[in-house]
């Protein structure tokens, strides 16, 4: 029988009130919802923020975002295309744009990384956790003002002040939590819904949409970095990095064989690939000095011997060097990045007793960069 014309028009209100399958709305409707679990057993470090190359384009993830969020972002020539030194922050939590130095710019994780814990992350595998914590879609460069006003909050305890930006924002979260099977709160999904009833069509981003994938762009070129995100990530970068053109007879050293691990540190930073890390298949216990899984951190320097210098003739005699002061107590932090890296711990991330926070002058967990 056909419908009634009352049953025609229900039907379509009814559609027309219902999010699309691939909209934020759709997507948080689908999230289990219940309260959160204690925040016992919370590190930081247990998610190894940063220490974990996302993509494996041979960048850290911190550089990897800042290229990705600021436009016009200057690359340190030397570092293989990876060192953001400065750029235009497109600041989507406080809507604004300005140039900015690297330590002007905080990496964000949309999903706080003690908010995960509790709702959900804390009965992981490890690398479940590493993979979350430096998932593209759950980072964003901002304001480090902005960032610490959040810092762990859900979005029923925090918005960014930008209004234009709730949707975007809200549907990252939704986004990260469904990629992970997060859950969130009633008074969470209650926010979550709000925000979205002002934007019923905000699309779920993805790592493409939220500008995250990079790994069509070899990170091993100054001159070709990924583009920039699209309007949904927030950014609104472009692309457009712009390396610091090197001196012209600047001549790079030959690359070892791919595969091969580095034979000291010196041909590893000549190929901009300091600190290498254990998953690099150019890492070999001879450069990592401290057995940390990282070798060739700044300023330290690998058991195994570095080409020797030419012979020098003899000098005069000098006079005795000053007494080295005491290493710091074990616990004690490094009371500069001097006498860090005059230990060989540099960089000095959160997790290291001898970590301080005037250490980390950018607040991401890593001092003495």
């Amino acid at each position: 029988a056909e419908p009634t014309v009352e049953e025609a028009v229900a039907a379509d209100d009814a559609a027309a009130g219902a999010p699309g399958a691939d909209t934020a709305a759709a997507a948080l409707d689908a999230l289990e919802v219940k309260g959160r679990s204690p925040k016992t057993g919370y590190d930081r470090t247990l998610f190894n923020w940063n220490g974990f190359d996302f993509d494996r384009n041979g960048c850290d993830q911190r550089n990897d975002i800042l290229r990705r969020d600021m436009a016009d972002a200057v690359i340190q020539p030397g570092t293989g295309g990876c060192k953001v030194v400065s750029g235009i922050l497109q600041d989507g939590y406080g809507g604004t744009a300005e140039e900015r130095d690297r330590s002007d710019v905080d990496i964000d994780h949309v999903v706080a990384l003690s908010n995960a814990w509790q709702t959900g992350a804390s009965g992981w595998e490890p690398t479940r956790r590493i993979d979350m914590a430096n998932d593209p879609l759950n980072l964003l460069a901002s304001d480090p003002t902005l960032n610490r006003q959040k810092g762990d909050a859900d979005a029923a305890t925090w918005l960014p002040p930008n209004t234009g930006y709730r949707c975007a924002y809200v549907a990252r979260q939704i986004a990260v939590k469904s990629e992970y099977d997060l859950w969130v709160t009633p008074p969470e999904k209650e926010a979550m819904d709000r925000v979205l009833g002002s934007c019923p069509g905000e699309p779920l981003p993805t790592r493409e949409t939220a500008g995250g994938d990079d790994s069509s762009t070899s990170a091993n070129d100054d001159s070709s970095v990924p583009a920039g995100g699209d309007s949904s990530s927030g950014s609104g970068a472009t692309s457009g990095a712009r390396p610091v053109a090197p001196s012209p007879d600047a001549v790079a050293p030959a690359a070892p064989e791919a595969g091969a691990p580095y034979a000291n540190c010196t041909e590893a930073r000549a190929a901009g690939d300091a600190p290498v890390y254990a998953d690099n298949p150019r890492y070999g216990t001879h450069l990592d000095r401290d057995g940390d899984g990282v070798g060739c951190e700044t300023g330290g320097q690998p058991a195994a011997a570095e080409p020797a210098a030419p012979a020098q003739p003899a000098a005069p005699a000098q006079p005795a060097a000053p007494e080295q002061p005491a290493a710091p107590a074990a616990g004690t932090p490094y009371k500069n990045c001097s006498e860090a890296r005059a230990a060989g711990g540099a960089p000095v991330y959160a997790g290291d007793p001898r970590y301080g926070a005037h250490l980390d002058r950018d607040g991401d967990g890593v001092g003495c960069e």
